[in-house]
């Protein structure tokens, strides 16, 4: 069997809850549907982004259940399945392989602030007890593990990882992974404040792992494109550059804050977050759907919302 190859835009979708604060699948379908619709190769499903950490382990499995169930074929659908022990990631891991996931983004168990090589070991040990496509996200500011890159390069020489997303500020680490030609997709965050995403695709990157493309999928899907040609990389400076001030927003509170909440205001089946955090509104939401109309994407989506006309 060939290795599974994702390029371009991987999007970190949000998890949408019904009033009641369960999980609502009628609009996971609705959102899902509106990403492969507009280009994107993969979602990672709760994520960060989809407030994993404060979902129950009887929903993370019930929302693996449901939302494999919604595969066309035509996108891949990751999850996350960090668990806070090493048996507990191989616990999601098994669940999600014979519940029909397509593969897992695994981060470091947060707060335990392991050593980087017993986090080197971690992922190693987990990719033997399973056969599904894995991806790892260093994300020291989330989890406070950082892994360098001579220990990525060791662990992405296991048959079993297939994405890298690097979300540090270090260009010379994705330099150092491309040069490395580690037998994965090499993406990054989309953050603007962390500057990888240029870097990363002028060196070689295979795409974006983003959280912007929960409003803006088929730009996200332009920017992620890899540059095969001095054609991709003019029509990347544009795009880029004409939605930087987007990419800053969905950035302007911890995530999934901004996107989340401009997603519900401009009539995205998003629901609410959940507590302790809150959404945005007033002069900080304002901004952000301010930020649609002059992208003109509330035309091409057809968003129509009040919130959307009254700003």
């Amino acid at each position: 069997m060939s290795k599974m190859k994702i390029t371009g835009s991987f999007v970190a979708l949000i998890t949408p809850f019904n009033k009641d604060g369960s999980p609502d699948y009628e609009a996971f379908r609705e959102l899902l549907k509106f990403q492969e619709d507009n280009g994107t190769s993969a979602v990672l499903i709760m994520g960060s982004t989809g407030e994993v950490s404060m979902l129950s382990q009887k929903e993370r499995q019930d929302i693996i259940v449901e939302t494999a169930k919604m595969k066309t074929g035509k996108m891949k659908l990751f999850y996350g399945c960090t668990g806070n022990n090493t048996e507990a990631t191989m616990d999601y891991l098994r669940f999600a392989r014979a519940n029909g996931a397509d593969g897992a983004i695994l981060a470091a168990p947060a707060y335990i602030c392991a050593s980087e090589s017993d986090i080197e070991s971690y992922f190693l040990e987990i990719a033997d007890a399973t056969d599904l496509p894995l991806g790892i996200y260093n994300n020291p500011p989330r989890v406070k593990s950082d892994l360098h890159w001579d220990q990525l390069l060791r662990i992405f020489k296991h048959p079993n990882y297939v994405v890298h997303k690097e979300s540090t500020t270090r260009v010379g680490q994705v330099a150092q992974v491309l040069y490395g030609a580690p037998d994965v997709s090499v993406m990054c965050c989309d953050s603007p404040n962390l500057g990888l995403v240029v870097p990363t695709m002028s060196l070689g990157g295979h795409g974006t792992a983003n959280m912007t493309g929960n409003i803006a999928p088929a730009e996200l899907t332009e920017i992620s494109q890899p540059w095969t040609s001095p054609e991709v990389s003019v029509s990347f400076r544009e795009s880029y550059l004409r939605n930087l001030q987007l990419l800053h927003y969905s950035y302007s509170a911890i995530n999934p804050v901004a996107i989340k909440s401009l997603m519900k205001a401009v009539g995205l089946p998003a629901g609410e977050l959940r507590k302790p955090l809150r959404a945005l509104e007033g002069e900080p939401l304002l901004k952000g759907l301010r930020a649609v109309k002059a992208l003109g994407l509330d035309k091409k989506y057809g968003w129509n919302s009040l919130q959307l006309k009254a700003a």
